[in-house]
């Protein structure tokens, strides 16, 4: 089977400012632990502060690029994957593309002249992390760029895509339009709930994404934000699960399978009306450094599997051994997999 280019992503591209921080900045800037949110003005002065700690790191990221170099690492096949997103022309951009390309994977940024690369505040407190994001040029993406010949071209050789919930703020449009090339071309299209707030107020673009969705990835947190939008009145997730598989569908030709995860808690996996869980693999306390990206690298393991037609089991197999890997270092860390 030809691997090249067979897997595409597209989303916010955003440099990461990671840091160890206090309680004291968490409470400063209203921050809640294991939560994702976009920047407020009150937020904005916490990224210079962040950039003065001694312990910074900085780490091309955004959820649905992290998955995708993931992904990669785990293919070993350079230009196995693509990426899609907007950048702005400045230092940080060009920090970007350096990590992306020399972790084999194939970026095509849209390049803002006039707004700076995106940032993500990723601030970790006893191996916790909450993350804080300022999309700055990510939130400039278009679909004209998507239908470029030079960019399209990504899209009729991809046989397989994922888009996190996060780029519905976005461009919705560019996801349609993956969304419907897929269906009509019997692809598999995957997307992720990937937060509470796009579960609330980005409800709208998500069920209109979601029937051509093949597979829905969440968290625990993101599946009962979602019953509770959508009135199910449950919280109990294989539940959740099951109804977010059974959601209408835009194309016959693949079923829907929701694959929820939950910390150190078993991955609840639904399809075709059944529920099936998956233990994880247990990581002492000590050995875990930070959370940030545990998701995002579940999402880049399984779908390194999936793109190979392996079992439903052996994805969540790998995804768990992703995720594993990543909580036990700053997330993508120079030494491992961004320099593969």
């Amino acid at each position: 089977m030809a691997y090249e280019g067979i897997l595409l992503g597209m989303g916010n591209p955003l440099l990461d400012i990671s840091a160890v921080v206090d309680e004291e900045f968490l409470k400063k800037y209203d921050i809640k632990l294991n939560n994702a949110i976009l920047a407020e003005e009150k937020h904005l002065p916490m990224y210079e502060e962040m950039a003065a700690k001694s312990n910074v790191e900085y780490i091309a990221g955004g959820a649905t690029q992290n998955s995708i170099k993931v992904a990669q690492w785990m293919l070993q096949i350079p230009g196995a994957t693509g990426y899609m997103g907007c950048i702005g022309k400045d230092k940080f951009g060009e920090e970007m593309k350096k990590n992306s390309t020399a972790a084999g994977v194939n970026v095509h940024y849209l390049e803002d002249e006039s707004t700076p690369t995106g940032t993500c505040a990723v601030c970790v407190v006893g191996g916790e992390r909450s993350l804080i994001a300022n999309l700055s040029a990510a939130n400039c993406y278009k679909s004209e760029h998507l239908k470029k010949p030079e960019n399209w071209a990504l899209v009729e050789k991809a046989k397989y895509f994922y888009i996190a919930g996060f780029f519905l703020t976005v461009s919705p449009d560019s996801i349609q339009l993956v969304a419907e090339h897929a269906a009509a071309k019997n692809k598999v299209f995957s997307m992720n709930l990937s937060a509470p707030f796009i579960c609330e107020f980005f409800k709208d673009a998500q069920v209109k994404a979601l029937p051509y969705v093949d597979f829905v990835f969440g968290n625990e947190t993101e599946a009962r934000t979602f019953s509770k939008v959508h009135g199910w009145e449950t919280d109990d997730v294989a539940e959740i699960a099951l109804k977010i598989s059974q959601w209408p569908k835009a194309s016959g030709t693949h079923k829907r399978i929701t694959v929820i995860t939950q910390g150190a808690d078993p991955v609840v996996v639904a399809e075709d009306g059944k529920v099936k869980q998956f233990p994880v693999i247990l990581l002492p306390k000590e050995k875990l450094v930070d959370t940030n990206g545990a998701g995002d690298a579940f999402v880049g393991g399984f779908l390194s599997q999936l793109v190979q037609e392996k079992s439903i089991e052996d994805c969540v197999k790998a995804g768990c051994y992703a995720s594993n890997v990543i909580i036990q270092r700053f997330f993508i860390a120079e030494n491992h997999v961004a320099s593969v």
